[in-house]
């Protein structure tokens, strides 16, 4: 890896995201980091000075863009990017609320398109190029209650597939990391809904979720970062079109 390498990862402002950008940075890869908060930003970015935040809405096209167009002209082309912002809720596919359904089709799919399409030509103009969605164990089997959530990590994993054929011969590698549950913010967010809705203690409630994982334990977003070093590395040259499983073998 080289020190001229510049990469984005959307959603860097807290957990897998966080620790993706902590990671690249430190393999001397500068690192634009977004989301639409930006005092989470500003934390992570004060851990590395190869760290750059910067806000952005990933379901805002010309938000999007303006990202790119900032990022670029301070540090140059992106050659990484890792489409890595989402959000999720339950309930019953019954009682899911169209506007529920939205928004999460809304981050988690259109989302991911948007953090990668103003990169999909220039890096195919230039041949080279790394593009990595991370999407979920949920992209490759169904849940239960939080069916918008599942619907939008297929989405992803078909988005990932599609890209990869048709930038196959331009040595832009197009792949997704999907995690089993991963200790976030995130995952206590779904732990709280769980003791709300059926009233049983936190420990109970984040049982369930370990034990979901069958080495019984949760992923840690350090992982997820590992797998993504190893993505942009040149030993993963040949590797795209690929769905990686960090679940402790829940799915394959």
């Amino acid at each position: 890896m080289t020190s001229s390498r510049h990469a984005l990862v959307t959603g860097g402002g807290t957990g897998v995201g966080e620790a993706v950008a902590l990671a690249l940075a430190e393999a001397g890869i500068d690192v634009t980091i977004c989301g639409r908060r930006a005092e989470p930003l500003e934390k992570v970015a004060a851990r590395h000075d190869r760290i750059h935040p910067l806000t952005a809405d990933v379901t805002d096209e010309a938000s999007m863009q303006a990202l790119y167009e900032t990022a670029e002209d301070a540090r140059g082309p992106f050659d990484i990017v890792i489409a890595n912002a989402g959000t999720a809720s339950s309930a019953p596919a019954h009682r899911t609320k169209l506007e529920d359904w939205n928004r999460i089709l809304d981050v988690n799919m259109t989302g991911a398109f948007l953090s990668v399409k103003p990169a999909l030509s220039p890096m195919a103009k230039r041949g080279s190029g790394r593009i990595i969605f991370i999407a979920s164990v949920a992209g490759l089997k169904g849940y239960a209650y939080v069916a918008p959530y599942v619907a939008s990590k297929h989405g992803v994993i078909g988005l990932m597939r599609a890209l990869s054929v048709e930038l196959v011969k331009t040595g832009v590698t197009v792949n997704a990391i999907c995690p089993g549950y991963v200790e976030t913010e995130m995952l206590e967010e779904s732990i709280e809904r769980v003791v709300e809705k059926t009233g049983r203690s936190h420990e109970e409630a984040r049982k369930g979720f370990v034990e979901a994982n069958p080495h019984g334990r949760l992923i840690q977003p350090e992982e997820v970062a590992a797998a993504a070093l190893w993505l942009v590395s040149s030993a993963a040259s040949s590797v795209t079109g690929q769905s990686i499983s960090i679940s402790g073998g829940e799915t394959w």
